[in-house]
């Protein structure tokens, strides 16, 4: 769980890296944010399914984000990770505003479709 947790932030930290190319950035981005997001694609109360994205998908993501990232970024940044969670948590309160205004306008979007489509 250590190894997750390090890896998620240094894949963060690697986000904000100015060398990191813009796609790296964007993948890394996306699992990042999902992992943080207090919602799944397949909800955790759904048996042996719930936990898959947690077992499958977070990880996958994590080792793609890396692969995308340049070796020497990637060092840096895991270097920097440990060393943050070794003082503190770090807390981002506008990192997770920002996740959960994104499921909220994602839900929205998904409201306004099905009330249009019965509408119809």
């Amino acid at each position: 769980m250590k190894r997750y947790k390090v890896n998620i932030c240094a894949l963060y930290l690697a986000c904000k890296d100015s060398r990191t190319p813009w796609y790296a950035k964007a993948f890394a981005a996306g699992v990042v944010g999902y992992a943080l997001s207090p919602i799944d694609i397949i909800p955790d109360f759904i048996p042996v399914l719930g936990l898959l994205d947690d077992i499958v998908l977070i990880p996958f993501g994590i080792v793609l984000a890396i692969k995308m990232i340049p070796s020497q970024i990637w060092k840096d940044s895991k270097a920097k990770a440990e060393a943050v969670l070794n003082q503190n948590r770090p807390k981002n309160w506008m990192a997770g505003g920002i996740i959960i205004g994104i499921w909220l306008v994602l839900i929205a979007l998904t409201v306004i479709a099905v009330v249009r489509t019965l509408k119809a």
